[in-house]
């Protein structure tokens, strides 16, 4: 008689893992063997194995796709069945795991061959229901056979399942992408990876492992590149995967809002460069300027809020939160209340879908209703109501007060907020306070308030173009990789990517964030004391010869090169020479 375990991972299908657990059972006893099932499903996990049930058995059979937490069972036999196979025929599969299966396809869990790899991988089909899974069933069963470890994330109809963590990715070998839709990759930057439709993964998944193993490249650049613009990339994808609860979802919302920012800004712009600064009026009707004016106020700037709210709730929510936060954010616009009512209405229907998603159970037939009907309705049912009757009137009066004010700010106190904003934007080049002055810069061109974001823009191109200028006329200051790697500071300046500054400041933050921020606020201060106005909130000095992007543009030029040289300055100031690299075009100094 031998003593078995087995663990069954049906993610939404619970029913049919009870059927499973109940078959093993039933074929368990008529062999005569003891077995002990353990259930995973969207439930959670029931009759969990202990730490003396693993110790006292021979084998353990792994049920499904997804994780199996195979690490506690080291030293036993794994073998690997999928769902249908065991609600076929039980009796067929357990013989199997008894010794009657190839070898290839049981793994002893020995310790790793220097062969085994550790693999996740990323299922996803158009409709997210059938291939998804099947994909997924299949990248596992062929990975275990072949003796790897695999970590599957299915990105279905109703969300993500599985989700690999950000240690998961960290230490895997390769990444699979299997998947019939678009997935998004910056988190695994760096890594090496390999993209396939699902039916390879369903078809063959043992050829595509290999294959997998053998063909993937590098994601975001060359492998083991020193660039600076591969290090920047590397830093952004880091931070991304940092980001955690509400600061996460927000920055996707602004992530997503963005293109209809830009796109709005410059075709207005555009507008008026053509038509002048009346191109709006029906007069006009019927002219380039005025078609570009409804193009980009009428349209795209409209879409701003809902496009804000709607992707706040797809990060909580995944894909059935999209309607509801956008429903919320039309709303928060028709309201008034701006892109502070379309911040509210992301997280309400966000963290609303995603409850009435965790609680609503339906069979497994009628499971395909939920993220095209019964979540959308009662998600926006629920976010409209409470944006019309609670929410909407308090932030539009929130949003009245703050937009009053900073239109009546003058002097001293534009000066102050220019000075704020500045040396947020340069603190953490990229991170939360960054982000945080940003998104505050980039929600009030929403209600027509421009001078924020002309001041964070400045501001933050401030930063890498100030340590570009300090590698040329302070070369003493910084090693030869330095100097070289400020070139490409000056290109990612003049781009507005502030997170150019990174590389530099890690190796010496005391000195060199200080200087940063010297200059930042600088600009940032001289950029509101002038009045400047950005219509757009990306571009940097490529957006600056376009008509009306940027009101004031020569003071605006001169708050830009004023807080650059500052922080050269500073960073001469701050810095200590570098005594064990020897100046550009000039020997060593030969031992005494």
């Amino acid at each position: 008689m031998a003593n078995l375990l087995a663990v069954i991972t049906a993610g939404d299908f619970s029913t049919q893992a009870v059927l499973a657990a109940e078959a093993l059972r039933k074929a368990a006893a008529d062999l005569g063997h003891t077995i002990k099932v353990e259930l995973r499903s969207s439930l959670g996990i029931q009759a969990p194995l202990d730490t003396a049930a693993i110790q006292g058995a021979q084998s353990v059979l792994l049920v499904g796709a997804g994780a199996f937490d195979e690490e506690r069972f080291a030293g036993l036999t794994r073998t690997v069945a999928a769902l249908d196979a065991v609600l076929t025929d039980a009796r067929a599969v357990l013989g199997s795991a008894l010794g009657g299966v190839p070898a290839a396809a049981t793994v002893a869990a020995a310790p790793a061959t220097p062969a085994s790899k550790r693999i996740v991988a990323i299922t996803s089909c158009p409709t997210g229901i059938a291939h998804t899974f099947m994909a997924a069933e299949g990248i596992q069963q062929a990975a275990t056979a072949l003796g790897h470890h695999v970590r599957v994330e299915t990105q279905g109809s109703v969300g993500a399942r599985d989700t690999l963590s950000e240690a998961e990715i960290r230490d895997a070998d390769v990444v699979l992408i299997a998947a019939d839709t678009q997935v998004d990759l910056a988190r695994f930057a760096g890594k090496r990876l390999f993209k396939s439709g699902t039916k390879p993964a369903i078809n063959n998944g043992k050829a595509l492992v290999e294959r997998a193993l053998t063909e993937a490249t590098v994601h975001g650049g060359t492998e083991g590149a020193a660039h600076l613009a591969d290090s920047v990339a590397a830093g952004k994808a880091e931070r991304a995967a940092q980001r955690t609860g509400p600061y996460k979802h927000l920055m996707t919302g602004v992530s997503f809002m963005l293109p209809f920012v830009v796109t709005g800004g410059l075709l207005i712009a555009l507008a008026f460069a053509l038509g002048g600064i009346y191109v709006y009026e029906e007069s006009n009707a019927g002219t380039l300027g005025y078609a570009l004016f409804q193009i980009g106020a009428k349209s795209a700037f409209a879409l701003m809020v809902p496009a804000l709210a709607g992707y706040i709730a797809f990060s909580i929510a995944d894909r059935p939160g999209i309607a509801p936060g956008m429903v919320g954010g039309m709303l928060a616009a028709s309201l008034g209340a701006g892109f502070l009512g379309g911040i509210v209405a992301g997280f309400i229907a966000g963290y609303g879908t995603a409850f009435l998603n965790r609680h609503i159970r339906l069979h497994r037939n009628l499971e395909g209703l939920k993220p095209v009907l019964i979540l959308p309705l009662l998600g926006s049912l629920l976010t409209g109501l409470l944006m019309i009757y609670v929410v909407g009137a308090p932030v539009a009066q929130a949003l009245a007060w703050l937009s009053d004010w900073l239109k009546s700010m003058q002097g001293s106190s534009a000066i102050l907020l220019g000075l704020l904003i500045g040396a947020m934007m340069a603190f953490d080049m990229g991170g939360p306070v960054n982000k945080a002055a940003y998104a505050f810069s980039t929600g009030l061109i929403a209600s027509q308030i421009y001078t924020p974001m002309a001041a964070a823009m400045a501001a933050g191109m401030v930063p890498p173009l100030g340590l570009a200028l300090a590698t040329k006329l302070f070369a003493d200051r910084f090693t030869r990789e330095e100097r070289e790697a400020g070139n490409a500071a000056a290109v990612l300046g003049i781009a507005f990517i502030t997170e150019g500054a990174i590389p530099f400041a890690a190796r010496d933050p005391f000195r060199v964030i200080p200087a940063l921020v010297a200059g930042a606020a600088l600009t940032g201060a001289i950029s509101m004391g002038i009045g400047a106005e950005l219509k757009v909130p990306h571009g940097g000095i490529f957006v600056l010869p376009i008509p009306n992007a940027v009101t004031q543009l020569g003071g605006y030029i001169v708050a830009l090169v004023a807080g650059t040289l500052v922080t050269a300055i500073a960073l001469r100031l701050l810095k200590k020479p570098v005594t064990a690299v020897p100046a550009a075009g000039k020997a060593a100094a030969s031992p005494a």
